[in-house]
């Protein structure tokens, strides 16, 4: 038997304001635009704002349904709208942020299951690793360099060759 080990690196700023000026405005833009999720059901919105390799910026809220597996989170919403308008543009950085009116927003936020999917298989359509910004409303902001570091054993196009 062996035992192997997963391991990765990733940033921890206070807050905000030791971020530069394009990730503080990247930020700011997933921020403001949780206003605009559509989460009746569980007060929990969610905004994303990516910067995509050609300057263009794209945001996604989630929007959730009273059937719940209809919903869909910020993250997949955004990429599919990258997809749509920009195929085969990479993005660049990926800010993530939310707000509650039942929980505090001080805190980052990791992407779901389904979410950091669909993440990793864009980074392969691209070919472009996607670096990701992660923060509340207010608190610490996470900055991982490489999405899939968080989908390690990812399931990818190459299991169904």
């Amino acid at each position: 038997m062996k035992e192997k080990k997963f391991e990765f690196a990733y940033k921890v700023f206070d807050n905000i304001s030791e971020l530069n000026d394009e990730d503080a405005s990247l930020l700011d833009k997933a921020r403001e635009v949780t206003k605009q999720a559509y989460a009746p059901y569980s007060k929990f919105n969610v905004g994303a704002a990516a910067l995509l390799q050609n300057g263009e910026l794209i945001t996604g809220t989630n929007q959730e349904n009273a059937s719940y597996p209809v919903g869909i989170c910020a993250e997949r919403v955004l990429l599919g709208t990258v997809g749509n308008l920009y195929p085969g543009v990479p993005v660049k950085t990926l800010a993530i942020s939310y707000d509650s009116i039942n929980v505090k927003s001080d805190h980052p936020i990791s992407p779901c299951g389904m979410c950091r999917q669909a993440i990793h298989e864009y980074e392969l359509r691209t070919e472009s690793p996607i670096r990701l910004i992660l923060s509340g409303q207010e608190g610490n902001v996470f900055i991982i360099e490489d999405a899939s570091q968080l989908l390690p054993f990812a399931f990818t196009s190459d299991e169904l060759k």
